[in-house]
């Protein structure tokens, strides 16, 4: 029943509707009531004491019992209490002697209260004690369900009471208009539930179309169509979920492609050494290969095998950091006799090209607290890159910097075939190659950035690289100092 999102919102929708609509069915059926209430018993208490006091000016003035004055004057009684009476629907009035004995009465049920009827002996004690009295009674069952009964002593000119006055209403009151405000409320909550139910249907048919999109995009994805995108409509919380879902989908459709290239790329560089030694080797053995010319078969033997080492190492690595195998020890150590030695070590590579180096630091000694090691790493593998991308007679140039925050900026810069724009986003990302077509990057499988961003990030520093294709490329990274 509650397995769409649509009836799960009308549920929770319909139950807070009924919970609010009974909770004001309440809260105004108690204010109704109670005013009502004090109203009438208000009503009451004046129509009893007023008539209390008539009778009782009455009886002074006439000097006689009050069972002999209603008696001899009853038609004048009977007009008093009429009147009160007739002022509401609903109230009874009747007077009493002094033994609680009912000697007229007058009003909506006075056949409960006709002549003779005797009041309750607690009732007409406290009377004719002169005490006032207000309650909500049945008067020992004269009425079959309770009354504000409010009942007054009449007393004679000598201050004796005679007899009382008893006013008398039903306390469950404004029937009528409590039913009018209940069918009233049950109205304006069906209405409000058939709005709701629209609402509901319009805001939920915005939220669950676009969801529904993403859960065909996800099994899409999941058959391997990694192309597929999603709509992305206004700028609420379900098109932030969609701008995300698009950007995961274009991360995991470049990761299939640098994945993709990958395996080319490691194809390509193992077939071509492999294919290379076999054909040397069975040159020599097969005695097509002179014995004078061994040597220099053997040493591009040699050099094909250390292709494949390095292949290999680099896919070790890359193994090693993704299962944090690899662990960094940061220490001090001169960066700056790091970086000479680095471009030294590329002399012959330099002087081919004929590049000029640069050479700028601060200071002659520069000391940087990091793993010694994986920097020579991400140093060495950047000016390889550089060297290796540099046009002829470029400049190639290496600098250490002291920045703020006790930090230092180290760069690689050479003039050369550069970056175009469309590959930046993606030089630090596995098995990149913005060469493509492997005419200058012969030995690389697009994992030595990759690398060098993990080392830099593992310290809790920044790499990145500006470049303008064709003219320059500078790759930058930060380093703790002492």
């Amino acid at each position: 029943m509650f397995k769409s999102v649509f009836a799960k919102y009308v549920c929770a929708f319909m139950l807070i509707i009924l919970f609010c609509f009974s909770v004001i069915i309440a809260i105004v059926t108690s204010i109704v009531t109670n005013y009502s209430v004090k109203n009438k018993a208000e009503l009451v208490q004046n129509f009893a004491e007023s008539a209390g006091e008539h009778f009782s000016e009455k009886l002074s003035a006439n000097n006689q019992s009050f069972a002999d004055y209603v008696e001899i004057d009853a038609q004048s009684v009977l007009s008093v209490i009429s009147v009160i009476a007739s002022a509401n629907d609903d109230i009874t009035i009747f007077v009493t002697d002094s033994e609680g004995v009912v000697l007229i009465s007058e009003g909506e049920e006075d056949q409960l209260t006709s002549k003779g009827v005797r009041t309750p002996t607690e009732l007409t004690d406290r009377l004719n004690s002169g005490e006032h009295i207000s309650e909500n009674t049945t008067l020992d069952g004269i009425y079959g369900s309770p009354r504000i009964v409010y009942a007054v002593p009449v007393s004679n000119s000598a201050s004796e009471v005679c007899g009382a006055v008893y006013v008398c209403a039903p306390s469950v009151i404004m029937t009528e208009l409590l039913s009018d405000i209940s069918r009233a409320v049950i109205m304006s909550i069906l209405w409000v539930m058939l709005a709701a139910l629209v609402a509901v249907y319009i805001v939920t048919e915005k939220i669950i179309a676009p969801l529904k999109e993403i859960s065909i995009a996800a099994h899409q994805f999941a058959s391997g169509r990694f192309d597929t995108r999603v709509t992305v409509r206004g700028s609420d919380e379900v098109a932030e979920l969609a701008t995300a879902f698009n950007q995961m989908a274009e991360s995991l459709d470049n990761y299939e492609t640098m994945r993709n290239t990958f395996i080319s790329n490691v194809s390509h560089d193992l077939r071509t050494p492999i294919t290379s030694i076999s054909g040397f080797v069975d040159g020599i053995l097969d005695g097509v290969i002179p014995p004078e010319k061994y040597n220099y078969y053997l040493g591009i033997v040699s050099s094909e095998a250390k292709r494949l080492s390095r292949l290999v190492a680099s896919l070790l690595e890359l193994s090693r950091i993704q299962a944090g195998e690899r662990k960094f020890t940061p220490v001090p150590f001169d960066i700056c006799e790091m970086g000479r030695q680095i471009v030294i070590s590329f002399e012959k590579s330099i002087e081919d090209k004929k590049l000029d180096v640069e050479f700028d630091c601060d200071s002659d000694n520069m000391t940087a607290v990091a793993d010694r090691d994986a920097i020579y790493q991400i140093m060495y593998n950047l000016c390889d890159n550089a060297v290796k991308f540099s046009r002829e007679g470029g400049l190639l140039k290496l600098s250490v910097k002291a920045i703020k925050n006790k930090k230092l900026l180290v760069c690689v810069y050479n003039e050369g075939q550069g970056i175009s724009k469309s590959d930046l986003p993606y030089v630090f990302e596995r098995f990149y190659k913005s060469d493509k077509s492997r005419g200058l990057n012969k030995t690389g499988v697009g994992l030595g950035l990759y690398i060098s961003k993990t080392i830099i990030d593992s310290h809790g520093e920044k790499i990145w690289v500006e470049s303008e294709q064709n003219n320059y490329c500078r790759f930058s990274f930060t380093l703790k100092t002492e």
